[in-house]
């Protein structure tokens, strides 16, 4: 059945079959011509790793598994008392970023752990304080909305100082909250600690678990407790994907906005945003319902000039944000459109299109641009963007709320570009066509000829093509830009490979 609307009901019914005729037609044909480059690939010498790319083709995608949420457990405390290096050590790797500083993690951040066979959501949080104005009251209110969504919460005090106003404070809070607590008393790190530790009887929470965050002594003992008292399941949502919902990297250099973004995308003050560039330092995972379907949108730290010339927290930070883009599927890179683009920003595109990531640029702050400032913006996206030309742009002002509903199609087209995979038969069918309207230049004398190809993954799409002599960097380029010109692939990078092949002696 065709779309268009028939001139009378006579010319209707042979339609739709001399098109189907048509359309199967040129399936066979391509069929046909992979068969026949396949077959004369037999005159060539292959390895064992070209012969298992040829047979191993087709990726099978099942229906992903339906799982109840895993239980949540919050790590909470005053600022210092190492709440961080404790979510390390029960992680058994280094992900939250330590510092002998007060106020180093300022989001509430989530990580998958595991003891004695239970997998849990561990929570780590910002320093819990009284009284405290700006970025530090927004700290708290993260670690007072970590406690709510929690199912047990690990109190940290520090048994080197023994219980204080504020441990008494954040005590009054966990009984409002009627939660679960376990309390952990950090840096006993010998015998002669005990004694501290057992002054901490005192708040009220029941035995006091003497642990060295930093040396792992009594850890075990003190998630055994914890296990005890989590549920099998969350009792704060619902239902999760094994699948999962696609991942999104939130990337770009301090100060573009990207917390600000994930804020007005989940309409909450989820993140803590504060004019101070490098304010977000841990990625910050957050489940969001858009448009009927699940995301998971991952804000990150800024990525500054270079990670070696960073130190301490920023240093790590800068880490933890590499690590968030290679654990992403798409990367949403944040622009500043109202000042001129630097170099850090064309790196963290280069971050994203190196990872094998698909790629959408934002550029932020459009309220704040005047009319002399685009003919400017639209000539560096010419110079510097000249090698992501394929990736969808949108203009946002997360300040206001402007067009942030055109990012999710935008990822949406990024990633279904990202999962595409053409048929073997239509892509050497392609590659015919192009190579008999532009064939390879001479060189020495010599044309490379392309013998068969295929694609041999996808996310991102990879294609490997067979050839008598290498392809030179000019061409494959050239055969990119056929490539998206035909299939589409927008907004995501594309990998040519050539493998160069003789014929078997006789």
């Amino acid at each position: 059945m065709t779309d268009e609307t028939p001139t009378a009901a006579d010319d209707a019914a042979p339609e739709a079959p001399q098109e189907a005729t048509l359309g199967d037609a040129t399936v066979d044909s391509d069929e046909a011509r992979e068969q026949a480059l396949r077959a004369g690939l037999a005159e060539y010498e292959l390895d064992e790793g070209d012969l298992a790319l040829l047979e191993g083709e087709g990726l099978g995608d099942g229906e992903p598994e339906i799982t109840a949420p895993l239980p949540v457990l919050a790590v909470v405390g005053r600022p210092n008392v190492g709440k961080s290096t404790l979510v390390n050590r029960i992680l058994g790797r280094r992900e939250a970023v330590v510092e002998d500083k007060p106020g180093v993690t300022r989001d509430r951040v989530s990580y998958t752990a595991e003891w004695s066979g239970r997998r849990f959501t561990l929570v780590d949080t910002g320093g819990w304080e009284v009284d405290v104005a700006g970025i530090h009251a927004r700290v708290a209110e993260q670690a007072e909305v970590a406690i709510d969504l929690a199912d047990v919460v690990l109190f940290v005090v520090d048994a080197t100082v023994g219980p204080t106003s504020t441990d008494e404070q954040v005590v009054r809070l966990l009984r409002k909250a009627g939660k679960p607590v376990v309390l952990a008393a950090n840096k006993v790190d010998g015998p002669r600690g005990e004694s501290d530790a057992a002054e901490l009887w005192s708040l009220g929470l029941g035995e006091p678990h003497p642990v060295s965050a930093l040396h792992g002594r009594g850890t075990g003992d003190l998630l055994d407790a914890v296990l005890e008292r989590l549920p099998e399941f969350s009792t704060q949502g619902g239902p999760v994907r094994a699948g999962g919902p696609r991942r999104i990297a939130l990337v770009g250099r301090p100060n573009v906005g990207k917390s600000s973004l994930l804020n007005k995308i989940l309409g909450e003050d989820r993140v803590v945003v504060d004019a101070e560039a490098g304010t977000t330092r841990d990625p910050v995972d957050e489940l969001v319902e858009l448009d009927g379907r699940s995301w998971w949108f991952v804000d990150t730290a800024g990525i500054r000039r270079r990670v070696h010339q960073t130190s301490g927290a920023d240093f790590y930070a800068s880490l933890r944000t590499q690590a968030a883009i290679e654990k992403a599927e798409v990367g949403v890179v944040l622009v500043d459109a109202s000042v001129k683009m630097t170099e850090q920003d064309t790196r963290v595109i280069s971050q994203v299109v190196d990872a094998g990531r698909a790629l959408v640029i934002a550029y932020n702050k459009w309220d704040l641009m005047d009319e002399d400032r685009r003919p400017y913006l639209e000539r560096e996206i010419e110079q510097d963007l000249v090698r992501v030309q394929w990736a969808p742009r949108v203009n946002v002002s997360a300040r206001t709320g402007w067009h942030t509903n055109r990012l999710v199609p935008a990822i949406e087209t990024a990633l279904a570009s990202w999962d595409t995979r053409i048929p073997t038969g239509r892509l050497n069918a392609f590659l015919g066509e192009l190579v008999a309207a532009h064939p390879h230049p001479l060189r020495g004398g010599k044309q490379p000829r392309i013998l068969f190809a295929t694609q041999a993954d996808t996310r991102p799409p990879r294609f490997v093509v067979f050839a008598t002599g290498f392809l030179e960097a000019g061409y494959r380029r050239f055969i990119e830009r056929r490539l998206r010109e035909t299939f589409g692939f927008e907004g995501t990078p594309i990998e040519i490979s050539v493998r160069v092949r003789e014929k078997r002696r006789r």
